[in-house]
């Protein structure tokens, strides 16, 4: 069990970061402090309280990242409740189902989305908010008491903090780790979508690690355009940098190249957390094109011009991700053997992570200059979730039965689906099926193995 509690780490971070910025909506330019974030949060508690919203209950959460997206999020866990973040690309079908599975009494929404669902098909859900102005559109009938909390909503909070919401009035819930936070149901990669429910100590292992090995630190910039619904950009474009001061920049729309690089130039990252697919894009639209020229072709084939080359082309593309970060960490999905080769050649800052969902989500992390794509070095295992420790000492060993990584339970998700319930609970470890072994204080990847446990092989970070 981690000793530093998920709940406390952001009460801290809040008071202690008052007044510098926490979010920025790339397209309205919507700016809030951690302040402002605060105050925001303190509402929605009160919201939940005078609706009747006790700890324990789901909070279902779907649409695009923006500043109030981060809101029910975090307003949610700090409540005490459980958040049920759900990806928007689902479709209607899908997402209702989540709904209904998850036995959510609660729903925030965003609009688009919203008018595809039918809500006399979602029993248990009391009432439905939409995300954009956090408008009530949508109650049970023969219960006003959300309405009425709603509408009464300003008043009361003028009444509780009469001479205004400052830093020393952050009190949150006293919520253990071993108590379930979040239920995220993941994109289906082996199967129909599974909900994989996450405590508290599963982000805290994810958070401490981010915090201890500096991927954010106070003041640092983040631009966040994976899907915060997604454990990846979660943890890491949301949680991490929440708890140390960071400032989130919310992207907010799909990142294509153009777009992606217009607004790194602008925010100017420490560090970009992003999928294969960006990457893959960037390297066919933009770097192809230039090293399969004649000249440029020829040039490359010199032996020594061909590292003038390179390093041209590093720098274009360091430049063209805001030109001030460490590293760019790629997770999600398996990454194209050929992109991950050519960035490693020309000494490109970048790794590739590995991780789960139901580890909340990472397993291993090495630092860009350590990486090394052609071993498919998965990275080190972090002592506690967060050191860079060797594996063999780390509490995130790998239990190597049969030259599969196996997962500690300790920071596994805490309902694992029935195929792994047994093993789980006999030798608290996760079997995932993915073959590796372990040298040098890491894990070295080798092969998905499609056979192991009905998996269907793993994706780093994913």
């Amino acid at each position: 069990m981690m000793k530093e509690n998920l709940i406390k780490i952001y009460e801290r971070s809040f008071i202690d970061n008052w007044e510098l910025p926490a979010l920025t909506d790339y397209n309205t330019g919507e700016r809030l402090t951690y302040g402002d974030f605060a105050r925001n949060i303190a509402k929605l508690h009160l919201l939940f309280k005078n609706s009747g919203v006790k700890q324990g209950d789901r909070i279902a959460l779907i649409g695009k990242n923006i500043p109030n997206w981060v809101t029910i999020f975090m307003g949610t866990i700090t409540y005490g409740a459980v958040i049920v973040p759900i990806l928007q690309e689902f479709n209607p079908a899908d997402a209702q189902h989540i709904i209904n599975h998850s036995e959510a009494t609660m729903l925030f929404i965003s609009k688009s989305i919203w008018e595809n669902l039918e809500f006399d098909k979602m029993p248990r859900v009391r009432a439905v908010f939409l995300l954009e102005d956090m408008k009530l559109i949508a109650e049970n009938e023969g219960d006003s008491s959300v309405a009425q909390a709603r509408d009464g909503l300003d008043e009361a909070f003028n009444a509780l903090y009469g001479e205004g919401f400052y830093r020393n009035d952050i009190h949150y819930a006293d919520v253990p780790n071993d108590a379930l936070v979040e239920i995220n149901y993941t994109s289906g990669t082996t199967g129909f979508s599974k909900g994989v429910m996450l405590t508290a100590n599963n982000l805290a292992g994810n958070i401490v690690y981010g915090i201890n090995s500096q991927l954010h630190f106070k003041g640092s910039r983040d631009l966040a355009f994976l899907p915060l619904a997604h454990a990846f950009g979660c943890a890491f474009d949301m949680l991490t940098p929440l708890a140390v001061g960071g400032h989130i920049t919310l992207l907010g729309r799909i990142p294509s190249p153009k777009i992606l690089v217009k607004a790194m130039a602008e925010v100017k990252p420490n560090v970009v957390f992003t999928v294969p697919l960006v990457l893959e894009k960037i390297y066919s639209k933009m770097i192809v094109p230039m090293i399969s020229k004649g000249a440029l072709r020829w040039a490359l084939a010199v032996p020594y011009l061909d590292k003038r080359i390179y390093s041209q082309i590093r720098n274009k593309l360091i430049e063209a991700f805001g030109g001030e970060f460490e590293e760019v960490i790629v997770g999600g999905a398996p990454f194209n053997a050929e992109v991950e080769d050519f960035l490693y050649k020309i000494k490109f800052p970048f790794t590739v992570g590995y991780g789960m969902t139901e580890c909340g989500p990472l397993v291993s992390h090495t630092p860009w200059r350590e990486f090394v794509p052609r071993e498919r070095h998965a990275g080190l295992f972090p002592q506690h979730r967060g050191h860079r420790q060797g594996a063999a000492r780390g509490r995130m060993a790998a239990h190597r039965r049969h030259g599969y990584p196996e997962r500690r339970r300790h920071i596994i998700y805490k309902g694992p689906p029935e195929d792994h319930a047994a093993e789980l609970q006999r030798t608290e470890h996760l079997p995932r099926g993915d073959r590796g072994k372990t040298q040098q204080h890491a894990l070295r990847e080798r092969e998905p193995c499609r056979h192991a446990r009905g998996q269907t092989g793993g994706t780093r970070l994913s």
